[in-house]
């Protein structure tokens, strides 16, 4: 549903177009120093507005509503919530009998039978990463400083150069997708749960809550199938289990291994494409073109990589509580 993680548990909630979005996380240790300041530089990082992306800008301030005292968490549930402000619910308005190809919303239609808040996407909108980020930023507090977590773009539409990528789609006035690469520096060996709570199968699970992934790989991915045995096994050097190669990315057995943990998703092209498209008239039941208005990301994946950075440390904070390599209550220095 709605809920992901067992003792760091993230509940999301909230629309595109409502009052506001928000996250509720349950288990997160006592006396994690936290502010509003402590989450600015990530959510930053995932604003609109620049080249390629949505020109919808929010504030996107972080209110504590739970959870914290004195500037410290209490250990009960934190509660954090984001108003929207920079609303355009009529650009929506005009789309209700056309579906949108690659959008969720024949889908939710058809599940909710049209109680739906359609506007923006409603609850599949990507304004709901902003929950995750937040929940990002408390997973690293966790995680500490001894493991790093950093994601980047690898390439974009195609190109290893994200800028030229991103200049093809804007002179062919249409949307693009990319490749966004995750690196963790620093975890212990024996992070996962073998058999349905693999290392690999939480991540996978939780990267698939981000809007438009279609696509994720460990280590060597599918070039693995590509390759002979004796080629991608990764040979240990030392009793800490450091390997001469990394195929695995550092996963073997749903389990880490000690070295650096590698995986990358794919990023579809926005669906919200500036071009005609065909689609489904619901009202006249006739195939029509149609253009979507209203502002969108030209390639969602430039605004991705810190998304991938908070939903791996939410599932790394979570193994790393259950394995009590990390205290239910932080110690002041």
């Amino acid at each position: 549903m709605n809920s992901f993680g067992r003792l760091f548990r993230v509940n999301v909630f909230g629309e595109s177009h409502g009052a506001s979005v928000g996250v509720n996380i349950d288990g997160v240790p006592a006396g994690v120093p936290l502010k509003q300041e402590d989450f600015l530089a990530d959510l930053e990082r995932r604003k609109g507005g620049s080249r390629g992306t949505t020109p919808r800008k929010e504030e996107d301030l972080p209110f504590l509503k739970s959870g914290v005292f004195n500037d410290h968490t209490t250990g009960a549930p934190v509660t954090i919530m984001f108003e929207n402000n920079n609303t355009r619910s009529t650009d929506y308005e005009k789309l209700r009998e056309f579906p949108r190809p690659g959008h969720a919303d024949f889908v939710a239609t058809e599940k909710y039978g049209g109680f739906e808040d359609y506007r923006g996407g409603g609850h599949f909108s990507g304004r709901l990463t902003l929950n995750l980020v937040a929940a990002g930023v408390i997973a690293k507090k966790i995680l500490g400083e001894s493991v790093k977590v950093n994601a980047y773009i690898t390439e974009v539409g195609g190109n290893p150069d994200p800028e030229a990528g991103l200049e093809a789609a804007i002179a062919a006035k249409d949307s693009v997708g990319g490749i966004v690469e995750c690196t963790v520096d620093g975890l212990p060996i024996g992070l996962g749960e073998p058999f349905f709570d693999s290392l690999e199968s939480s991540l996978a699970h939780a990267v698939f809550a981000i809007p438009a992934i279609k696509g994720i790989e460990f280590g060597a991915g599918f070039a693995a199938a590509k390759m002979k045995g004796l080629e991608h096994n990764d040979p240990i050097l030392d009793k800490a289990g450091k390997t001469a190669t990394n195929h695995a990315g550092g996963v073997v057995g749903g389990i880490s291994n000690g070295n650096q943990l590698v995986f990358r998703i794919a990023v579809k092209p926005t669906s919200s494409t500036p071009k005609e498209q065909q689609t489904l008239n619901i009202k006249s039941g006739e195939v029509e073109t149609f253009s979507v208005k209203g502002r969108h990301d030209l390639c969602i994946a430039l605004r991705v990589p810190v998304v991938l950075e908070a939903v791996t440390a939410m599932v790394l904070a979570d193994f790393m509580l259950l394995e009590q390599r990390r205290p239910r209550v932080f110690k002041q220095a």
